[in-house]
């Protein structure tokens, strides 16, 4: 009988493995990681805060006190797929499917504000899905709008290096349409972060100086305008006065501000415990676990935690703007810069309303606030900007 060799397959040793994985082009090494664990340190930090802000009042009625936590939980988990999805392809694809996705955006808008849409809190922002689901169009929109508005900016004709006027008008008449379909919803806080994201799109592309001034003397004339003209509805006007002077109508609409002013302030520098403090579990602020969370964090975490909240934000908006700087082409740029916007706006008026520095909106903090559709695109914006960066390599 004939002896036949046979070589033992082949095993790479785990010390090429591990060269391997961090090689250069590994997915792993090309993953922005302070970016990553910055915003799941928020989410984690936001189911505390959810848990404690709601717990109490299920215990009452005899529910479950975890059930906000777990739909928190469930909400970052979808998110992570859809931010996965959204850095797994090439982002420069985006611009075949930008004005697809900017008109999908213009539809469920416009769906909102059909007998579909829902009345939340004041606001005809939301479609009710059965099993108890609810989804609100606006937030998909800022992403959408993002991706339409660095495509219009990033085209480049006859080798100029800054927009033609055109286009700066072009990207203006893009944000224009969701800004309105939003008014009329109405969303003030929404429309807010548009306007901010825009004009910060806007300034980053290289338009010339005096489009960035004449669109804040716009924003400023439109203000006073909507006012004098009673183009506001009158809870909107009343949130403005409450900003000017919180204790015109202390029961009315300055009682918010003023009670979230009193879980802060009572919080000192350590805190009064997770679940102990007394104006949350008395619930004395509403709308603890979404708009107002951030009292939960300055009344129970004290300013360790508020200041660990933040420093996280900052993370995120830091790791934005790096991966703006060093995008390799101005629609990346443009991408990150409008997340980056998008992002800091909207966490200033959160935390400032509850400061008592802005008024009150009504917009979610970014990765805290209990919600499904404000986390899910928020996620799909980190998927953008991990993108942007893994594409550096490429």
């Amino acid at each position: 009988m004939a002896f036949t060799y046979r070589p033992a397959p082949y095993t790479v040793p785990p010390a090429r493995r591990g060269a391997r994985l961090l090689h250069r082009d590994a997915t792993l090494r090309r993953i922005d990681w302070t970016l990553l664990l910055a915003v799941l340190g928020l989410c984690a930090l936001g189911g505390a805060l959810v848990l404690s802000a709601t717990r109490e009042a299920a215990l009452e009625s005899g529910g479950d006190p975890t059930a906000y936590l777990k739909k928190h939980c469930l909400n970052v988990a979808i998110g992570l797929v859809l931010a996965v999805c959204a850095s797994a392809f090439d982002y420069r694809m985006l611009r075949v499917y930008a004005p697809a996705l900017y008109l999908l955006s213009l539809a469920g808008l416009g769906l909102v504000l059909s007998p579909l849409g829902s009345t939340i809190n004041g606001s005809h922002s939301w479609i009710v899905l059965p099993a108890g689901f609810s989804i609100q169009p606006s937030e998909f929109a800022k992403v959408a709008l993002v991706v339409g508005m660095a495509m219009l900016l990033s085209e480049k004709r006859d080798a100029e290096d800054t927009p033609r006027d055109v286009d700066v008008v072009a990207t203006l008449a893009l944000a224009a349409v969701p800004l309105g379909l939003v008014m009329l919803q109405p969303d003030l806080g929404t429309a807010l972060v548009i306007c901010a994201t825009a004009l910060g799109v806007v300034a980053v592309s290289g338009a010339p100086l005096r489009w960035v001034i004449g669109l804040v003397a716009a924003a400023v004339l439109g203000a006073v305008v909507a006012v004098q003209a009673g183009l506001l509805k009158d809870y909107q006007l009343a949130r403005i006065t409450s900003f000017y002077n919180p204790a015109a109508d202390p029961k009315g609409t300055g009682y918010n501000v003023r009670q979230a002013q009193i879980a802060i302030g009572s919080g000192g520098f350590h805190g009064e415990g997770l679940f102990h403090g007394a104006q949350t579990q008395g619930r004395f602020v509403p709308a603890q676990q979404t708009d107002f969370i951030f009292t939960v964090a300055g009344e129970e975490l004290g300013f360790v935690g508020a200041g660990l909240l933040i420093l996280l934000l900052a993370l995120v908006l830091w790791r934005a703007g790096r991966i703006a700087m060093r995008a390799d082409d101005l629609f990346g740029r443009l991408v990150a810069t409008g997340v980056l916007c998008w992002f800091a706006f909207q966490a200033f008026e959160n935390i400032g309303m509850t400061l008592g520095i802005m008024p009150v909106t009504g917009v979610p903090l970014p990765f805290v606030s209990y919600g499904g559709s404000s986390m899910f695109a928020n996620m799909l914006a980190v998927g953008l900007l991990m993108n942007v960066h893994m594409r550096r390599y490429a």
